[in-house]
């Protein structure tokens, strides 16, 4: 059997100097490069390259651009009739980028009972790193002051990058994804990524993109490397937020 061969990175090298991504492995699927490490510069030259670490601790780290992408366009978020009965009742609000930390740590808990360890404390650490910053963002959905929901990305460009979600109580991570859709379309952002595809994605209007078309939209959306910083500074309620997405969606 031959050995499967891909490139590798020295921490040292420029943080731009990823392999083509047409160069990744079908199998497995987006496997394109090993080593490197997890610094801000590398992270962002990535990620608009179309390329994420994804590695289980013990493991180098990994780097993958899979073909197809799971994308979704924030007016396409798929909002069923009983979840927008539910929201506009609920007493759930959202919240924008106060608790990243404790988002990040929630959904490596969650990965850590489902998928395996893929969010580990270097890659914490990194992302915490990517928030100070002004790059990764959290929108947090609390139950009066507890923390039941979110999800957690970065942003560069006209382009969310999203890395993870979890959810305590019922809709709690729809909810978030309902007001990053809302954001989005407010200011002009067109793109969710969703990296991997996954059946629950699919239901929420997530679909593929090829390799070729994703990486050349990111050089359309990202070619602005710029963070964006214009989130609500005060709680948003869950209806509010579907009002907003509703209204922008039919723009």
């Amino acid at each position: 059997m031959n050995a499967i061969r891909i490139a590798w990175l020295d921490p040292d090298d420029d943080p731009e100097s990823f392999p083509d991504v047409e160069n990744a492995l079908r199998e497995p699927d987006g496997l394109l490069a090993a080593g490197g490490d997890l610094h801000k510069d590398r992270l962002l030259a990535a990620y608009r390259k179309g390329i994420f670490p994804w590695y289980d601790d013990g493991q180098p780290i990994l780097w993958w651009s899979p073909d197809p992408r799971c994308i979704l366009c924030p007016e396409r978020l798929q909002i069923s009739r009983r979840l927008a009965q539910y929201a506009r009742t609920s007493s759930l609000t959202l919240h924008f980028n106060t608790a990243f930390d404790e988002v990040i740590r929630a959904c490596a808990g969650a990965r850590r009972s489902q998928q395996g360890t893929w969010i580990t404390g270097e890659m914490i650490a990194a992302y915490e790193l990517l928030h100070a910053t002004g790059w990764a963002h959290s929108i947090e959905v609390r139950d009066d002051n507890r923390l039941v929901g979110g999800l957690y990305g970065l942003c560069i460009g006209q382009v969310f990058f999203g890395e993870s979600m979890f959810s305590t109580a019922d809709n709690a991570s729809k909810f978030a994804m309902v007001g990053l859709a809302a954001q989005m379309l407010e200011h002009g952002l067109e793109l969710i990524d969703c990296q991997v595809v996954s059946q629950h994605l699919l239901t929420i209007g997530a679909e593929t993109m090829s390799r070729r078309d994703f990486t050349t939209t990111l050089g359309r959306l990202c070619a602005a490397a710029i963070p964006f910083n214009a989130w609500p500074d005060a709680p948003v309620s869950i209806a509010h937020a579907l009002r907003d997405w509703r209204a922008a969606a039919l723009h």
